[in-house]
This record gives C-alpha cells, sequence and structure tokens, in this order.
C-alpha cells in the first residue's frame, strides 16, 4: 500500500515505481517513487517551482528522483487528512479563500468574456490565466490496482466530481480556481480497465475524498466560518456568462 509521511510541511505520498498522472504544475504521466503537496507561506511568489520543490523536499529530509510530481497549496499539512477503502487511499488539504462558483442562471451576456479581459476578484472570470491565491484543494489518490490509461485519467474525473459535490453540499462552493488532483497506481497489480463510479476503484475513491475533503474541511475551518460564495469571498470568481448554444 501507499506510505504517507508529513515532515516540515510537506505531505509525501510513497510507494515505489508508482504510475502517477497530475493536473497540477508540471503534471502529466510519470513514474517516480513518491507524490508530494507541498505548503507554501503566506505572499509566495517564487516562479521557479522546481527549485523550490526541491529546496523544501530536501528541508524535509525526503530524499527524491528528479522531478516528482508535486503540489502546492497555502494551506498547512495539519489541515491534511486521509481515507483509505479497498484498494484506494486519497488524502486532502483543502482551502476556499478564492472559490469559483458557476451559477446554472447566469445573468451575464451571451459572449460577454470575448472582449471583456481580466477581470477583477469576484466578479465573472475571464479565459485568462487565474492568479494564484492561497486557497486550493489539493488531492492525492493512489491504488493498487494497475489502471489502464483510460480508468487513469477517467480517476482524476471521478476524484474532482467526489471533490466538487462534497464542497456543494458542506461548503456551498464547487472548488476553487487552482484546484489539482494527481492519481496514482501500481504498475505490478490487479488490472482494472475501468474507474467509474460503479467500479470497485471508482466506487472507493468517490468514498475516500469525500471523507478526506470534509475532515480537512472540518480542521481548516473548525467553527464553521467559511469564506463563502464566491461573491462574498476576497478571491472568488464565478463564471457568470452564457454561451451561444446550437443544435448539431
Amino acid at each position: 500500500m501507499f506510505e504517507a509521511a508529513v515532515r516540515d510541511g510537506v505531505l509525501r505520498l510513497r510507494r515505489p515505481e508508482t504510475r502517477w498522472l497530475s493536473t497540477g504544475w508540471n503534471g502529466g504521466r510519470l513514474r517516480a517513487d513518491a507524490a508530494y503537496n507541498v505548503s507554501v507561506p503566506e505572499g509566495f511568489d517564487r516562479t521557479d517551482l522546481g527549485a523550490y520543490r526541491d529546496e523544501r523536499l530536501a528541508r524535509a529530509g525526503f530524499k527524491s528522483e528528479e522531478g516528482p510530481p508535486t503540489l502546492f497549496t497555502g494551506v498547512s499539512m495539519v489541515h491534511a487528512y486521509g481515507a483509505r477503502l479497498g484498494s484506494v487511499v486519497a488524502y486532502a488539504t483543502v482551502g476556499l479563500s478564492n472559490p469559483a462558483m458557476l451559477p446554472m442562471d447566469p445573468t451575464g451576456v451571451t459572449g460577454a468574456t470575448d472582449d471583456a479581459g481580466d477581470s477583477e476578484p469576484g466578479a465573472a472570470a475571464s479565459t485568462g490565466e487565474p492568479p494564484r491565491r492561497p486557497g486550493t484543494v489539493n488531492l492525492v489518490v493512489g491504488t493498487t490496482r494497475r489502471l489502464a490509461d483510460g480508468a487513469a485519467a477517467n480517476l482524476v474525473a471521478v476524484a474532482a466530481e467526489a471533490k466538487a459535490a462534497t464542497l456543494l453540499a458542506t461548503a456551498g462552493v464547487p472548488g476553487t480556481t487552482s484546484d489539482a488532483v494527481v492519481v496514482g497506481d501500481d504498475p505490478t497489480g490487479e488490472p482494472a480497465a475501468f474507474s467509474g463510479s460503479a467500479t470497485p476503484v471508482g466506487a472507493a475513491a468517490r468514498v475516500c475524498v469525500r471523507d478526506a475533503v470534509r475532515a480537512s474541511l472540518r480542521s481548516r475551518y473548525p467553527d464553521g466560518d467559511l469564506p463563502g460564495p464566491a461573491a462574498d469571498a476576497e478571491h472568488g470568481v464565478v463564471a457568470d456568462e452564457r454561451a451561444e448554444v446550437f443544435e448539431l
């Protein structure tokens, strides 16, 4: 199974020769002995993330191969929680200071983002790169099954869906502007061609993500004082435009 450890603000999820798929910085498919979730200080503005990662891993005493999958967050690792079920384990850190909302009854004009340019925090979301904020919901999910390539990609979607469903039910927001997911699988494990919600891997991942996210949320906001919807949060965004809908 995967071994987890936290040192000096760094979470390591380790299993030798694991195949990882990351949506975070420098992400994609790679093979490594571990994946990392790194807590960064307030006001963090480093852009040399590879060098910064190496500094933090060395400071934490984690020996690492070149270019392991790494996520960054402003959330302290004291709020990192894990959950395990069957062949799956998931770890979550939850911060909601930059929620991203998608209203089902938008008030904006169709195509408004085409010429609107960058928006201010709390206004409609633009098509540009969102500013880095200290919120972020990071997930690291591992399974001892050997996933087909499509199943690995789908497990990212399953984890993200479970995260969104959990946050909508508990905090009224589906996520933040900078959420990321890393999934890992065992290349020597029992094969799994699919990872949808009805499969053992997918069902276990949904439960693990839900429970890890809820635990981290309770730890991060013990009094229930959540940042609130994007319109009220300091760094929130709302996708309030309307797209042009057409028949095929």
